[in-house]
């Protein structure tokens, strides 16, 4: 809203808008390299045992001679982006106002690609800072369609891989995502409603409503980011890139009979009906 480059004064602008300048103003300060190692360390430990509330990682940080109190592990587990993994009355918290949708894939048999995509936003570790990821998959063949980095955990990013995953492999019928303020926003919904592509919400506590992108997470920061230590933006992009090509064509699994998330999904891809 504020436009330091407008040739109305900055000071004008706030008092037009009822802004406190020093609001306009502000620059928010990256963590202090300090905090940087501690999240990495967290991150690896919530990777490990999910079902860690931050009492237990201080814990689990003491018996590696790291010594922390309570609240800055809660603080760096919010930016991060990480809750323990356990029913509680609220997890991924949508913003107020924010429609909270039912959850459609209880009992509900997946046969076809397409049938039901999901997505979730993770946080990346970096040699210095760290960044978010965000992924859509197919939950039938666990291919990533589409994914996108940012400094920010905001809306902008997540509807930006939303809509490259629309463009590049149609639309599903059901799309399941946590009750994120990112996922709950008009930007998000709007995009599905756009399309008539049916909303799903995990339950709130409800980890394994979305258990297979979590798996994905698991193998991205094993096989690849704890891997890399990248210095920048840049190269995490080049990067990942290399690693999600590698996921969907080359790496196997084995819960799918041995074959790759390309096989499953092209194999299994309905060819269009002709009138």
């Amino acid at each position: 809203m504020i436009d330091a480059g407008d040739k109305l004064p900055v000071v004008r602008q706030c008092a037009l808008l009822d802004v406190a300048r020093s609001t306009a103003y502000y620059r928010p300060q990256p963590p202090p390299e300090a905090d940087h190692a501690l999240m990495r360390r967290i991150d690896a430990i919530h990777l490990a045992r999910p079902f860690l509330g931050s009492r237990r990682i201080v814990d689990a940080l003491s018996d590696d001679d790291i010594f922390v109190n309570r609240k800055r592990v809660q603080r760096l587990m919010q930016i991060m982006g990480l809750i323990a993994l356990y029913p509680k009355p609220r997890t991924s918290r949508p913003a107020p106002g924010h429609r909270i949708y039912p959850y459609l894939l209880r009992d509900l048999t997946i046969d076809r690609p397409n049938q039901v995509w999901c997505t979730d936003i993770t946080y990346l570790p970096m040699a210095h800072g760290f960044l978010y990821l965000i992924a859509v998959m197919d939950w039938y063949s666990r291919k990533v369609l589409s994914w996108r980095l940012s400094n920010t955990m905001d809306e902008a990013f997540c509807v930006e891989a939303l809509e490259d995953a629309i463009a590049g492999y149609g639309t599903p019928e059901i799309f399941n995502t946590d009750q994120g303020s990112q996922f709950t926003s008009e930007a998000f919904t709007g995009v599905l409603k756009r399309e008539h592509i049916r909303i799903s919400m995990d339950g709130r506590g409800r980890w394994m409503d979305n258990v297979f992108i979590e798996r994905l997470w698991r193998s991205v920061k094993y096989e690849e980011v704890y891997l890399k230590a990248y210095d920048n933006g840049i190269q995490a992009r080049q990067s990942l890139a290399e690693y999600f090509r590698f996921y969907n064509a080359i790496r196997k699994h084995q819960a799918m009979d041995r074959q790759t998330p390309d096989q499953v999904y092209y194999k299994n891809l309905p060819f269009p009906q002709t009138a």
